[in-house]
């Protein structure tokens, strides 16, 4: 079943990168796995996908003990500081980076773990009272400036959730809002700052009209989660 849903999934993002002129090789699909189990992840990857994302810390941590460097891993859920050490440890990009105390955190366990984190400021685009991330433009420019003085850090691209709605226009004025966000921040002489992580399973064929460049999408290639095992 996930090798069919995956290849569903590739299908629709070429299709919809054929039809808008974009190249679905600068896409990056990565499968959120929360909630799934190791032997889940492993017939994903033997289906061709190579990277992950977790929402949570420690159920990262552990997925990391059995599966290692074999894939690489995404952090895509809010972030306390006292888990940070099992995301650095573990992820490769922490795209939910949403506060200086949090970013200022994440540069200090990297430099005890040896390494230069990459991360994605997580920016709120909507009017939801239950959305994270940083929400004015100065706001914006201001955590930009703090992060290029962090050694351990790599400041990457923007993030984003859409609007919980229907209405495929409020879920549209989201994504076209960080991608102007970004394309401002270059304009600005923040070069490195490329990637969009925006689009999930419903919404994820206008976040690549859109510009996206990292798709977070779960239950069209897992299946429907059982929430039940927590």
């Amino acid at each position: 079943m996930i090798a069919d849903n995956i290849k569903l999934v590739l299908r629709k993002i070429d299709a919809k990168c054929a039809e808008i002129g974009r190249n679905s090789n600068k896409i990056k699909l990565i499968a959120v796995s929360k909630n799934f189990s190791t032997d889940d992840i492993n017939r994903a990857f033997d289906a061709g996908l190579k990277e992950f994302g977790e929402n949570k810390a420690q159920e990262l941590n552990s997925k990391f003990d059995v599966l290692g460097n074999k894939v690489t891993w995404h952090f895509i859920g809010h972030l306390q500081s006292n888990k940070v050490k099992f995301a650095v440890r573990s992820a490769e990009y922490i795209h939910s980076v949403d506060s200086l105390s949090l970013v200022k955190e994440i540069n200090k366990k990297s430099e005890q773990f040896s390494k230069v984190q990459k991360i994605l400021l997580q920016v709120k685009t909507s009017e939801e009272e239950t959305k994270s991330g940083i929400e004015s433009e100065d706001e914006v420019f201001g955590f930009v400036d703090r992060c290029n003085e962090l050694s351990n850090i790599e400041l990457i691209g923007l993030m984003t959730i859409a609007p919980y709605t229907d209405d495929d226009e409020e879920i549209r004025k989201s994504f076209k809002y960080l991608c102007k966000l970004r394309d401002d921040l270059n304009k600005k002489g923040f070069k490195n700052i490329k990637e969009l992580s925006m689009g999930m399973t419903s919404d994820f064929e206008i976040a690549i009209e859109e510009g996206a460049t990292m798709l977070r999408i779960g239950s069209a290639i897992f299946g429907q989660r059982n929430y039940s095992k927590n």
